[in-house]
């Protein structure tokens, strides 16, 4: 895989992806995903976007300031 930004090579990876919800923060840590070797650009696939999604939807219903959840343990 191609990057986007500047044509490198894309490897895996995992990251760690953080949502500003205004009033309330949500980390999601071990996140797979494609990062380029040349500028760190990140990207997701279709089903890990779908289960972010999921995840930052759930911690939106507990409302804590600030949640950290691992992508790999979460349902």
């Amino acid at each position: 895989m191609k990057c986007f930004k500047c044509g490198a090579g894309m490897e895996k990876s995992t990251t760690t992806s953080v949502t500003d919800l205004g009033n309330c923060l949500v980390i999601v840590r071990n996140v797979p995903c494609y990062k380029c070797a040349e500028c760190d650009e990140i990207f997701y696939t279709g089903d890990v976007v779908e289960k972010l999604e999921k995840i930052i939807d759930a911690a939106k219903k507990v409302m804590q300031e600030i949640s950290i959840i691992d992508y790999t343990t979460a349902a």
